[in-house]
């Protein structure tokens, strides 16, 4: 009986997304100046995305006070589920891999909601992304970074880049740190040899849909030398966070 009732679930999610998924493309050929309708439907958007792949996406705000209206928030990258789950939580425009771009329908809407994007391979394109950040953050854009680089894993990388804290410190926007904590690992951490298909069919399939979205307090920039004592301070607390919900 509980797997008809979620087969029914998923089916009814699916045919929420796609009809809406129809709407918001259509919505992308649409010329607009200012901020585009579609960024506006993008939340819901995920959030139907999340529904049609049966996920139980779970927010835990262990912050002390409240989070403020303006942030840059950062994560842990061990999977592809949060390019839509970060944005079902959050108002967030986030940074992405130019290769975005070219996905199928996925890679339009998320133009039109005003995703920024890097080739990470290249050092004139990082820096300009950079730049690109700072003017949004200083035009009132929430971001959401993720400082390791990519997808590098289930556990913490060995090391965060620098620029989410160059953006924090040069705007004075403090960072949100949120760890992510997939219960199933195997089934939604992204490694090669595995397609962007082949995971969400992982995803549809398992049997722990958990996934645990851990809030914390902001760093601020005034309480940092430069973007290097603040990198550190990040990468201390995602370590202690690795050590206390994965191991």
């Amino acid at each position: 009986m509980l797997a008809l009732l979620r087969a029914l679930r998923t089916l009814a999610g699916w045919i929420d997304f796609v009809v809406l998924t129809l709407v918001v493309y259509g919505l992308t050929f649409l010329p607009w100046q200012g901020r585009h309708p579609v960024a506006r439907l993008f939340h819901t958007w995920c959030r139907a995305f999340v529904r049609a792949i049966d996920i139980d996406l779970r927010l835990h705000q262990h912050n002390r006070r409240r989070l403020p209206e303006h942030f840059i928030l950062i994560a842990n990258h061990p999977s592809a589920f949060e390019d839509i789950g970060i944005p079902a939580l959050f108002d967030v425009v986030s940074l992405a891999k130019v290769q975005v771009k070219d996905w199928f329908v996925v890679g339009r809407i998320s133009q039109a909601a005003g995703t920024l994007y890097v080739d990470r391979d290249d050092a004139d394109s990082r820096q300009q992304a950079i730049e690109t950040m700072v003017r949004a953050v200083e035009g009132g854009t929430n971001l959401a970074l993720y400082p390791e680089g990519g997808c590098k894993g289930r556990r913490l990388f060995t090391e965060f880049k620098s620029g989410a804290f160059e953006v924090s410190m040069r705007t004075g926007v403090p960072i949100v740190p949120v760890f992510l904590h997939y219960e199933a690992q195997d089934d939604f951490e992204w490694q090669d040899p595995y397609t962007l298909p082949d995971k969400i069919r992982h995803m549809m399939s398992t049997v722990n849909n958990r996934a645990n979205y851990h809030v914390f307090d902001p760093l601020d920039p005034k309480d940092f030398a430069d973007k290097y004592a603040m990198k550190a301070e990040a990468y201390r607390r995602f370590s202690a966070w690795n050590d206390r919900f994965l191991e």
